[in-house]
C-alpha cells in the first residue's frame, strides 16, 4: 500500500496548514493529512479524534499522538524506510512526540510529506536534522484488517 499512500497524500501538496482540519485544498494540520489519507485509502477513522492544541499534550507530558498510534498503525523498525511509512517525530530532545508525516522518497535522496505551520503540505528532503527527530515508524493495517 506504500506507493498509494505516497500518491495521495502527494494530492494533498498545497493544502494550506489549517490546526485540526483534515480536508483537501481546504486546510490540513499533520494529523489531518494523515486523517485524510487514511480516509481516502482505507474509509472511516478507527476512533474519533477529540480537540486537541498545538502543543499537543507537551505541558502534561503525554505521549498522545504515540499511543494512537499503536492503537492503530502497524510499527515498523526505524531502520527500514519505505515509501508510505508515517513517521512520528520529537520536535526537540525529551519533548513529547507531536509530528507526523509520510516518507515519500528513500533511498540517497529521501523526502518525507508532512504538513508544516507556516507552510501547509510540502515535501521536503528528509535531512539529517529532520531524520534524527524520527522517534517511531508505522504503516497503514492493510485493507480490511
Amino acid at each position: 500500500m506504500g506507493p498509494e499512500v505516497v500518491a495521495e497524500a502527494r494530492r494533498w501538496i498545497g493544502t494550506p496548514y489549517r490546526h485540526q482540519a483534515a480536508t483537501r485544498g481546504a486546510g490540513c494540520d499533520c494529523l489531518g493529512l494523515v486523517r485524510g489519507v487514511w480516509a481516502v485509502l482505507l474509509g472511516n477513522l478507527p476512533e474519533p479524534v477529540p480537540a486537541y492544541s498545538p502543543d499537543w499534550a507537551e505541558p502534561q507530558r503525554q505521549e498522545v499522538l504515540l499511543q494512537a498510534a499503536l492503537r492503530h498503525l502497524v510499527p515498523r523498525p526505524l531502520t527500514a524506510a519505505e515509501p508510505g511509512d508515517v513517521l512520528l517525530f520529537r520536535m526537540r530532545a525529551g519533548a513529547v512526540a507531536k509530528h507526523l508525516a509520510f516518507q515519500g522518497e528513500v533511498g540517497a535522496h529521501p523526502t518525507f510529506i508532512h504538513s508544516y505551520s507556516g507552510h501547509g503540505v510540502v515535501e521536503n528532503p528528509l535531512t539529517r536534522p529532520w531524520a534524527r527527530r524520527i522517534v517511531a515508524r508505522f504503516h497503514f493495517p492493510e485493507r480490511g484488517a
